[in-house]
Order: C-alpha cells, then structure tokens, then sequence
C-alpha cells in the first residue's frame, strides 16, 4: 500500500460517508413531513418515535439505496481528481490504469463485505423495528390495508404438505381461533380423507390445535366411514404465526431464518415464494452491485472532460435510474410470472458486468 493508494482509500470512504449521511437527513425530512399526522395520531413521545421508527427507517432506506450513493460518491470524487487533472498526474508517472483502480477496488471490496454482513444480520433487525411501527400505526389506517386485512381474514386457504390441504374461516390472530375449518388428503386426484370442524384453537399448553365439533370422514373407494367427535387435537404442520405472515416477514429475518424459512414452506409444498427467495438472493446480490458500479463509477469519471464533475453526476445518475429500473422489472418478472428468483436477483448485476467491461475497454489509459 502506497502514499497514493490511502489517499484514495481516504476519500473514497469520506465521501461515501457524507454522501450516505447527506440521503438519509433527506429521506428523514421527506418523510417526516409525510407522516406528521401519523405521528401525532400515535400518541408516541419524540423519543419513542426515534427509536420505534427511525432507528429502523433510517437502515431501512440506506439499504435500498447503498450501492447507488456508493456510485454517486465514486463519481464525484474522481471526476474531481480528473479536473484537476491528478488522474493524468497518476498515469503520467508511470502508474498502470489497472494498479491505479487497486485502491478503488479495496474501499468498494471493504465497502461491500461491510454491506453484505450488514444485510444478512444487522439490517433485518432494523427492518423488524421499521415493519413493526408501519403495521401498527400506519397500515392499520390505510384503507387499502384494512380491505385487504378484511378479505384475508374471511378466507384463509393452506397447504400442509404435498397431499394434504387445509382452510379455515374468521382467523382471529389475537385468540389464534377460527370459526371453521376443513382438511383434505387427496391421493392422486381422489380424496381418501375429509375433516370438518366448527370451530379451531391453538393450544398454548400442547402445541397443537384444538378442533370442536369435528365430522372426520375417511374415503376408501365405495365405502365411506364417518365419525362425529365432540373435540380433538391435531398436529397440523403449521403454527399460528404462519397462517397470515405479515408482509414484511421477508426483511425480518436473518439469512439463516429466512433460509429455514424457505426450505419449511417449500416441503409442505407451498407455492408463491418467489418474493422470498428473490429477497434471499439479493443480499448476496447487492453487495457484489457495490463493487461492480464503483468500477464503473472509475472508469467513466477518471476521463477528463469539458463538462467537468456536472457531466460525470449526470451521467452516473442515469446509469443509477437504469440499474433500479432493471432490479425493479426483474424484480416484478420473478414475483408475478416465471423468472427465477436467482436470475432475477442477479440479472442487473450480469447485465452492467458487460457494460463494465464495455466502458473499461474504451476509457483512455
């Protein structure tokens, strides 16, 4: 490590840091102009607002945006070096392109391993702080959410395993009771088994579900067996937690929770994980995105030009609008259709490694 390798170093953290800390004191004002009435409807003190919401907030939206400020920080500080002409200076004194990106590339390795560690156990705890205060004073009087609230609870329809599948009405996640139930095993496409009660519990004590009222009908071809049971247990393959996950459970968890997660759902043979699994991904994803763009950032800022540093921000904000337009289609692709869930998670990152090496091919060395 040269004089000159932490003389980049410095300022590629100093900048990245003002820059990230710049965001978020905007992202705080913005939004707290927003939710003023919500704040206020609350009841919470200032300080139990800041640590019931902003503590998470805050995290919540550097994460969505750390690459790019990475990016924009990259961009402005280079294009600096290159209008005073210190980039010609480096290559000049003999310096090769390539031993002059080193030390870009070790504060966006530093800058990336940092994230990736943060995105797998820090940011989830965060996420969990955010998600909770939106569920309980912001969506809680959004009428879109209570109608969707409102139709959930009618119907609540599961898969407990490949051949078994359940449903219940009226779930109450308060008394975690519902005031019907049904239970079908089908073999191939025949039912060889069907439960019906009146009622359903979760047992705190046992760990089961209670069912009341019970009609259990077993199916053997012709023949047809039925039993009517005042109350039973059951040992379904499901908690009451998992009935009506809320919908920021994916940014809840840690990776190795949501990797349990995943591998539970889909062994019951539950179906629509694609949000999840695209979430999974993407915290590998992300910070490998941190790196790529500072290289991109390097090469596209390094280039003096007439334009000077307002040329180069410009440029770099519409690659930064082009990359979250193709994270949020891919995204979209993969939730609502067919696209896998790891391509989707790393379809931008594939796409700007052939810009990259497009760029780096044509910069001036």
């Amino acid at each position: 490590m040269k004089i000159l390798d932490w003389y980049i170093i410095k300022k590629f953290l100093t900048t990245t840091f003002f820059m990230v800390l710049i965001f978020s004191v905007i992202a705080v004002v913005i939004d707290t102009s927003e939710k003023a009435d919500d704040f206020v409807k609350s009841g919470l003190s200032t300080s139990q607002i800041i640590t019931k919401y902003y503590l998470g907030f805050v995290p919540f939206i550097i994460s969505m945006i750390f690459p790019l400020m990475v990016f924009i920080a990259v961009i402005f500080f280079t294009s600096k070096m290159a209008g005073r002409s210190e980039i010609v200076a480096i290559l000049a004194s003999g310096v090769r392109y390539n031993r002059m990106l080193r030390p870009f590339m070790i504060g966006a390795l530093m800058l990336g391993g940092f994230f990736w560690f943060a995105s797998q156990f820090w940011i989830p705890k965060a996420n969990g702080i955010y998600g909770s205060f939106q569920a309980n004073y912001i969506d809680t009087k959004s009428s879109y959410e209570q109608a969707e609230a409102n139709k959930k609870s009618r119907n609540n329809y599961i898969q407990i395993d490949p051949h078994t599948f359940a449903g219940l009405r009226g779930y109450d996640t308060s008394s975690k009771s519902a005031y019907g139930f049904y239970l079908n095993r089908m073999e191939g496409t025949k039912m060889v088994y069907n439960l019906r009660a009146d009622n359903l519990r979760w047992d705190t004590a046992t760990k089961k579900w209670k069912l009341e009222g019970v009609v259990e009908r077993k199916i053997n071809g012709t023949v047809e067996e039925l039993k009517v049971i005042p109350s039973m247990e059951i040992a379904l393959n499901i908690k009451p937690g998992e009935l009506r996950p809320d919908k920021y459970l994916k940014d809840k968890m840690s990776t190795p929770e949501l990797i349990r997660f995943i591998a539970s759902e889909e062994s019951r043979g539950v179906e629509g994980l694609n949000d999840y699994k695209v979430a999974r991904y993407r915290r590998d994803a992300t910070p490998v995105a941190v790196v790529l763009l500072t290289f991109i950032g390097v090469v596209v800022a390094s280039r003096k030009t007439r334009g000077g540093s307002g040329l180069h921000l410009a440029m770099g904000i519409i690659t930064a609008a082009v990359f979250v337009v193709m994270d949020k289609f891919s995204l979209t692709f993969s939730t609502k259709g067919n696209f896998p869930p790891m391509l989707a998670a790393w379809m931008p990152n594939i796409i700007f490694s052939v810009v990259a090496v497009w760029l780096y091919r044509r910069a001036p060395k």
